[in-house]
């Protein structure tokens, strides 16, 4: 199994790159250490737009014209998602708990929103009633997902203590997960710009963007 090729390694806005997402054209990044979602400009590597969290964005994902971020909130650290508008900031009224109080990164589908629960090493795919409706299962903890095409891609780890990282992809038709690809570091999330994959190098604070394995 090869390592990721990657295509750029660019500098972190803010340190602790935690959440990603692709959203109309720019990369939206959620900064563990400043609490903050920063949209990005691809091509400058500038910062167009930032706004403040409720909490630690831990997982973040686009919905329409809007994104849900996952954040860890309270001194008791309650996983609660979150809807956020660009350009105008978070709503607050909007408010949806994690099943069993536990959650990291969030993809979606077109239609449904999805969960991934780290330790339990399960996404959650969520009704409209916000409950869980279906699982599936990965062979290591989640650090990352996305959905692109007929799969989901995650980044995952058997030991965050150590730089033994995998991407590994779920086929959607048969539910089966493949180790397709080795991470030579700590990543976080997974963002899809249309082309290729995007992760953060949370604690050498880079934002990577490598191929999709052939």
């Amino acid at each position: 199994m090869n390592h990721i090729e990657e295509i750029k390694r660019l500098a972190s806005p803010a340190p602790r790159p935690q959440s990603l997402a692709w959203h109309n054209g720019t990369l939206w990044m959620g900064s563990m250490e400043s609490e903050t979602i920063y949209q990005i400009d691809p091509e400058m590597w500038t910062v167009i737009w930032e706004v403040k969290a409720p909490g630690v964005p831990f997982g973040m994902v686009s919905i329409g014209e809007e994104l849900r971020v996952l954040c860890g909130e309270t001194e008791e650290d309650n996983r609660i998602i979150r809807r956020c508008i660009p350009g105008h900031g978070f709503d607050t009224v909007f408010k949806l708990p994690c099943p069993n109080d536990t959650g990291s990164q969030l993809g979606f589908d077109g239609s449904s929103l999805y969960v991934s629960q780290w330790y339990n090493k399960v996404i959650l795919q969520l009704g409209i009633d916000d409950q869980a409706h279906k699982s599936l299962s990965s062979p290591h903890g989640i650090c990352g997902q996305v959905f692109v095409d007929k799969s989901i891609y995650l980044t995952t780890t058997d030991s965050e203590e150590t730089n033994k990282y995998f991407l590994t992809q779920i086929s959607l038709s048969s539910e089966t997960a493949t180790d397709i690809a080795k991470i030579p570091f700590g990543a976080r999330a997974l963002a899809f710009d249309g082309q290729c994959l995007w992760t953060n190098d949370r604690e050498n604070h880079k934002i990577v963007c490598f191929k999709i394995p052939v």
